[in-house]
């Protein structure tokens, strides 16, 4: 006669099983892509009345991605690494030129009258554009900002942006603001 083995009892090892993929589903995180991060301004009151703003055209720069991913900064075509420092010439204007951006006297609270650049970035991309291209001159556009923070708050503060305040961070942001427009992608025309 053959010995009976004892079996193991296996009734609570699909509640373990559970219990342990519950654990787990609670205690790990997931990695989520995150996009371009923008401040979209705020809503307009219901009751304000929409008005035409014109703005003087030495004020803006347009920035193009054609399909091919070539760049162009006003007319003229340009390699996405000398795009940094012609948008820092254009929005600071250093020289006072006449085809460059204006420069408006605001009162800043906290820090008192400051001369404040009206310069507006626009960009504009086809829908070819790939988006390596896209995020390329993003970043050069947004460094350029960067960059003349840090300048304004080393002449001012003698610390870099990042290591100010919020207080003295919020006065940096009114004095040199990040003007960039995005216009909708357009479709080239096939000739």
């Amino acid at each position: 006669m053959a010995k009976k083995t004892p079996e193991i009892n296996s009734s609570s090892t699909a509640d373990i099983a559970f219990l342990l993929l519950c654990y787990f589903l609670m205690t790990t995180t997931m990695g989520s892509q995150t996009g371009l991060s923008r401040r979209l301004p705020p809503m307009p009151d219901q009751n304000q009345k929409v008005e035409d703003q014109k703005v003087n055209r030495r004020n803006i720069v347009v920035v193009r991605i054609n399909a091919q991913d070539r760049l162009f900064a006003g007319s003229e075509p340009m390699d996405v690494t000398q795009l940094k420092d012609k948008m820092k010439e254009f929005l600071s204007n250093p020289a006072d030129d006449p085809e460059l951006p204006e420069k408006t006297e605001i009162d800043i609270e906290g820090y008192g009258k400051c001369l404040v650049s009206k310069g507006v970035i626009s960009l504009q991309n086809d829908r070819g554009t790939s988006y390596q291209a896209y995020i390329a001159v993003q970043n050069e556009l947004v460094k350029a900002v960067n960059e003349l923070r840090d300048e304004w708050s080393m002449s001012t503060y003698g610390k870099k942006y990042s290591r100010l305040t919020e207080e003295q961070q919020e006065i940096v942001r009114k004095a040199v603001p990040q003007n960039i427009s995005e216009a909708e992608p357009k479709e080239e025309k096939k000739k």
